[in-house]
């Protein structure tokens, strides 16, 4: 059966963050996810996934100045420095939350290189990230994610991510299959789902076109689900979602999957 996470970056917005834990718990989710701890101790965080039972399945690398819109640094080249020190913080976060993988987000294009450059940084910086987080047992994925809400973004598709998966050339780094995303770049989600079996780690979940619940929009969720039972899909479901409304209320989806 499949395991649900909560994302707390889109979902329980009601109250703080601190206090998400509990009521993705209260909820009925075994597991949560969200883009940035980097606001909290660990401690803190630990503590609250102890305290609610909680399993802290993913969170993001440093990504540099959100507000201005920056989206992450791996193909930025010149950022090499920066990154370093962002895969130590997320290293620290990881140890002390008993987190098992963590997503690499890549960055922008940036005009000042060539597509060739950045894709050479990409490559390089993920493979000096898996080498750290493998001394750990920590994965590193990567996620192409649509040119319709992140506009410019290096990594957009499936097929270019698998592409880089070889070239990268390590054990440990894994695609972040975002159903959402692909819907929206490629669709023909279970044959991608099926080709790219084996390389993928962690899948995330939300209705298209709209990122509401999974129960609405254009991809029947509960067939997927069926699937990927019946594939023997062992990883996660990251549930990146806004909700239409109050949390809680639209969770009747969630009661309908895990019975």
């Amino acid at each position: 059966m499949a395991k649900f996470a909560a994302n707390l970056s889109m979902m329980f917005n009601e109250v703080p963050f601190i206090q998400r834990f509990e009521r993705a718990a209260q909820a009925g989710f075994s597991g949560v996810e969200y883009l940035f701890p980097y606001e909290e101790q660990p401690e803190a965080i630990a503590e609250q996934l102890k305290k609610n039972g909680l399993t802290q399945v993913l969170f993001n690398m440093p990504a540099g100045d959100w507000a201005a819109g920056e989206r992450g640094m791996a193909s930025i080249p010149g950022r090499e420095n920066e990154f370093a020190e962002g895969v130590q913080t997320a290293l620290k976060y990881a140890k002390a939350l008993g987190c098992k993988q963590v997503h690499a987000m890549a960055g922008k294009l940036d005009a000042k290189f060539t597509l060739e450059e950045q894709r050479a940084c990409f490559i390089k910086n993920i493979q000096q990230a898996a080498d750290v987080m493998a001394e750990h047992g920590i994965r590193v994925l990567i996620e192409p994610i649509n040119t319709r809400d992140m506009p410019g973004y290096f990594l957009t598709t499936q097929k270019q991510a698998e592409a880089l998966l070889p070239e990268i050339n390590r054990e440990n780094v894994f695609i972040q299959l975002d159903l959402y995303h692909c819907q929206i770049m490629e669709g023909d989600l279970l044959k991608t789902i099926e080709r790219l079996w084996g390389k993928f780690s962690h899948i995330q979940i939300a209705s298209v076109p709209y990122r509401h619940e999974p129960d609405s929009g254009e991809v029947n969720y509960p067939w997927i689900f069926n699937q990927l039972d019946q594939m023997g899909y062992q990883g996660w479901l990251g549930c990146e979602y806004h909700p239409a409304g109050r949390t809680e209320d639209g969770l009747g989806w969630l009661k309908k999957a895990q019975p």
